[in-house]
């Protein structure tokens, strides 16, 4: 079945479509009744019961009046307690009505059922006394036909038996003392069956001050009276008395108020009977009755019901873990057509307020609301919290009415109107102006959340409760947590902790924090404090000598280094794929200059470049920290005052936006541009490569260094083969066989079309490999003539970077090689030592002749002759400062060339001295012994010289 608009289906009472209802209509007044002036609804007692719902604990009551009554038991006290507009002077009523009836019991709706369990087969009619502490003043005597009577007492005996009742109390009436329990008792005896009804009894009490006698009596003579009364009750078994008492401190009204309240709980605390409240699914059936002449068809009813059932199981996550129970439809049903959420925050929240009276006060204000859903031709299937016509100036005043000061400023600019900010939302999208999704959410949170306050604990409405008032069968959930979000960062008086929102008369401190970061100057304020961030995220590397941040050309150092340079683009410099333009141009005024000057070291510089569509978001997340540092600053040096939450949600405010300054950096510093050179017809020309950095590396800066691995734009490990195939393309050729070491290395860190070796070491590594082997080139330490010093061809040598070390080519190598062979064989030859002529051993020449070497002869002669060191010894003092660096020097400069020969055992003992004229502390003592012991010294000992 299709679900219809509630005005479809549902009824409401005339007075209610035509907004003809009176505030007070719905302000039931004892007194009245009493007098025969209150409206009909409220003075015949068959009207009054066919609008009453009678709830269970009227019922409860109505049950134990008849019984005490017809003299079959039941409480002769009954305190009826409860907040503020709770249900207490209509339940006298019907209490007055039962008792007082001018009509069969069979007339009046909903009592036989209540007669028939308590047995009772006809109810007599009984006196009634009403005493209406409002309309009694305790300095002026009243009149009863002709009786004049003074006190609460004596009133109460001319209600009851007339002249011939005040006649028992006309004593103690006039002199204001209270009479005794005894004449009470008399004079509920012979007035039985009778009921005694005390209303608004605070409100006389009050009136009494302290120590003053009135005619009314005094303060504790009127106490005195309600002890004896309450025990003469119990007396006279088909008496019974029913009393009225405020629950609030702000309804006993004052000091006075606060201690007639306490006195009379005290005395009625003996003797009463608990009467239960209306629960809250009573008051659905309450004001629907008082609203609707008819709910409409059940089936349809029923349907509605179902849609929404539907609805919360299939979005479990997201509504309230009650809507997944069949019983929250069942409520639905029966607070039809009324959403339950909006009886649970007008009865669980607004009635917390002290002017908001419970059932009297959501009475009047679904009147009106219902009244100008009606007339605007509401299609919505309930009435529920997003419905609300907020928008409506009745509505509005009718909400604003219960709160304080401030609202309705807040409700015009924010939540609902024209001009407001929800529906200036609504109307720029329309996948939210299609739903007033989010003037239905800000509604919401303005029924749930108004009359909370800072004093609370958990403030506000939850995004699972929003989404209840305001999200209807048929629509996406999604739409509403987006627009919540919409909101959120949106409207200045709506706050957002966790999952909770509010709103309040107070702007939020967005707005303070939107208004000082439109003040904020770009190059005074955010430039700095993005150089700063930016510096902090692209810490140094393992690869990089320098990061430059946003520097201009000329502080760009150009030399070797230790590493190449990050050249860091500005803001204003952003790589697009579509437009890489502003990138280039700043890129390479760095690289082809420094300042004024030509720069030469050109292949030491690598850039990073901001994405150009990001790179206002990345400005925009800097004002937005910086507005709110200086907010949290101003709270900390006292130039603003907050309250304590507004101060935390400020720090916290600008802790997050700190984080989002860092997301950003990372989100838009990603293009890695490095420049390179290739043959276009002829002639090198300029190329750039540009790349987008992972997002998954745990920096920016571990991020550059995988990707230049991985594209071989910095090259940490080189191949002896790849420096042999750079030498025979570029420098051995047209003859020349030699080029200094030195200038190689160079030329690497200037020109483009060379590879880019991440420092000098990895050159040196490649030499040194190099020349260990006869498949490429030579190495020479320097040259001296036509001879080359420390020429190494084809086996380890110490490789040295300095002016005069050489390359030499593979040809020009091998016959070098070949030369020196010769050399060593002719001196071997001419170092052979001559032997004895005719000693007659085998072998020995005689004399004349030329001895006759056999070959292992031959072979032991130059060996003995050629006679190498087999033993090394070296010592070297090591400046502590710069010990680290010079480690690693003679590891890689003279250890390692050991080391690399098989056979050779090396042994490296480490000598450390060090003294002091002070001595050394305990302390420093302790934590050498223990490093040494780690590090496993054969001894580590402190002295005495």
């Amino acid at each position: 079945m299709t679900i219809k608009p509630w005005r479809e289906v549902a009824h409401p009472h005339k007075d209610v479509l035509e907004g003809t209802f009176k505030q007070s209509e719905f302000a039931a007044d004892i007194s009245q009744v009493q007098a025969g002036t209150a409206e009909p609804e409220y003075r015949d007692a068959e009207k009054f019961f066919a609008r009453t719902f009678i709830t269970e604990g009227m019922r409860l009551l109505l049950q134990s009046v008849a019984e005490r009554l017809s003299g079959r038991g039941g409480d002769p006290v009954i305190q009826l307690q409860t907040a503020f507009g709770g249900g207490k002077t209509h339940t006298l009523l019907a209490v007055y009505h039962l008792a007082s009836r001018q009509c069969p019991t069979e007339k009046l709706a909903g009592i036989p059922p209540i007669l028939d369990a308590a047995g009772v087969t006809s109810l007599p009619q009984a006196r009634v006394a009403v005493i209406d502490g409002i309309k009694f003043s305790p300095s002026l005597p009243r009149s009863h036909a002709g009786t004049t009577v003074n006190t609460l007492w004596g009133d109460l005996a001319v209600q009851l038996l007339g002249t011939e009742g005040y006649a028992l109390l006309a004593e103690a009436d006039q002199a204001g003392t209270s009479p005794g329990k005894d004449v009470l008792t008399t004079l509920l005896q012979r007035a039985a069956p009778c009921v005694v009804l005390l209303d608004e009894l605070v409100a006389y009490v009050r009136q009494l001050e302290p120590g003053k006698s009135y005619p009314g009596g005094t303060f504790d003579s009127n106490i005195t009276f309600i002890q004896a009364l309450t025990e003469a009750m119990k007396s006279v078994p088909n008496a019974i008395l029913l009393a009225s008492l405020p629950q609030s401190e702000t309804e006993a009204a004052g000091t006075q108020g606060q201690r007639a309240l306490d006195v009379l709980e005290k005395y009625f605390g003996r003797v009463e009977s608990v009467w239960k409240p209306v629960a809250a699914e009573e008051a659905f059936e309450i004001v629907r009755r008082r609203l609707f002449d008819t709910v409409g068809d059940p089936a349809q009813v029923n349907a509605t019901a179902r849609a929404f059932g539907e609805l919360y199981r299939q979005n479990p996550t997201k509504f309230p873990g009650e809507t997944q129970e069949a019983r929250y439809e069942e409520r639905i049903a029966h607070a039809y057509p009324i959403h339950p959420e909006v009886f649970d925050r007008l009865y669980e929240d607004w009635s917390t307020l002290d002017k908001f009276q419970r059932t009297r006060g959501v009475l009047q204000y679904m009147a009106i609301v219902i009244h100008r859903l009606w007339d605007s031709r509401d299609k919505d299937p309930l009435i529920m919290p997003g419905s609300l016509p907020l928008d409506d100036a009745l509505v509005r005043n009718k909400s604003i009415h219960y709160l304080p000061n401030g609202w309705e400023p807040v409700i015009e600019r924010e939540m609902d109107g024209p001009r407001s900010a929800a529906a200036d939302i609504d109307g720029h999208d329309t996948r939210f102006g299609s739903l007033q999704a989010a003037r239905r959410v800000a509604r919401t949170i303005f029924l749930g959340s108004a009359p909370s306050n800072a004093a609370q604990a958990v403030r506000g409405i939850r995004v699972d409760g929003i989404l209840l008032g305001a999200v209807q069968p048929g629509q996406a959930v999604g739409t509403y947590e987006d627009v919540i979000k919409r909101l959120r960062d949106r409207l200045h008086y709506l706050y957002g902790e966790k999952d909770s929102y509010w709103f309040d008369t107070r702007p939020n401190l967005r707005r303070e924090m939107e208004s000082r970061k439109a003040n904020l100057k770009d190059a005074d304020d955010v430039m700095p404090l993005l150089r700063d961030r930016v510096g902090r995220v692209f810490t140094k590397g393992n690869h990089f000598a320098a990061i430059h941040v946003f520097v201009p050309s000329a502080d760009v150092p150009d030399e070797f280094g230790l590493g190449p340079r990050l050249v860091v683009l500005p803001p204003n410099a952003g790589y697009r794929k579509q437009d890489e333009s502003l990138a280039l141009l700043a890129a390479t005024e760095v690289l082809e200059k420094r300042g004024d000057a030509p720069r030469l070291k050109r292949n030491r510089l690598i850039f990073l470049a901001p994405d150009g569509d990001a790179v206002q978001r990345l400005r925009d997340a800097v004002r937005t920290y910086l507005a709110w540092k200086s907010i949290v600053e101003d709270v900390q040096n006292r130039r603003i005052d907050l309250g304590t939450y507004q101060a935390d949600q400020a720090k916290r405010a600008m802790d997050g936006a700190e984080d989002g300054v860092k997301q950003m950096v990372r989100e838009t510093y990603r293009w890695l541009m490095v420049p390179t050179e290739e043959m276009v017809r002829g002639k090198l020309a300029l190329r750039w490569e540009a790349v987008a950095l992972s997002a998954s590396a745990p920096s920016v800066v571990d991020a550059i260094e995988s990707k230049l691995k991985e594209e071989e734009w910095l090259v940490s490990a080189w191949s002896p083969v790849h420096l042999n195939r750079v030498l025979n393309q570029w420098y051995f050729k047209e003859g020349v066989t030699e080029v200094s070491a030195l200038k190689v290395w160079q030329d690497s860190c200037q020109y483009l079309y060379l590879p880019r070796l991440l420092n000098s070491d990895v050159f040196v590594q490649a030499v040194t490999a190099g020349c260990a082997s006869r498949d490429g080139f030579g190495y020479a330490a320097g040259k001296d003539g036509d001879r080359w010093l420390g020429f190494s061809f084809g086996h380890s040598a110490l490789v040295t970077m300095d002016a005069d070390t050489v390359l030499i080519s593979q040809a020009a190598a091998i016959e070098y090689q070949q030369k020196l062979d010769a050399e060593q064989r002719e001196r071997v030859a001419q170092q052979a030592v001559p032997a004895n002529v005719g000693s007659g051993v085998p072998g020995t020449p005689l004399p004349g002749q030329r001895p006759v070497a056999s070959k292992s002869e031959a072979t032991t002669a130059a060996t003995a002759a050629v006679a190498l060191p087999n033993r090394f010894f070296g010592l070297v003092e090591v400046d502590a400062t710069t010990a680290t660096m010079d480690f690693s020097t003679i590891v890689n400069e003279v250890i390692q060339h050991f080391a690399a020969q098989s056979g050779v055992d090396v042994t490296v003992t480490v000598e450390i001295e060090a003294r002091t004229r002070d001595g050394f502390e305990a302390g420093l003592q302790r934590t050498i012994k223990e490093n040494c012991g780690v590090l496993k010294f054969r001894s580590a000992n402190f002295e005495q010289e």
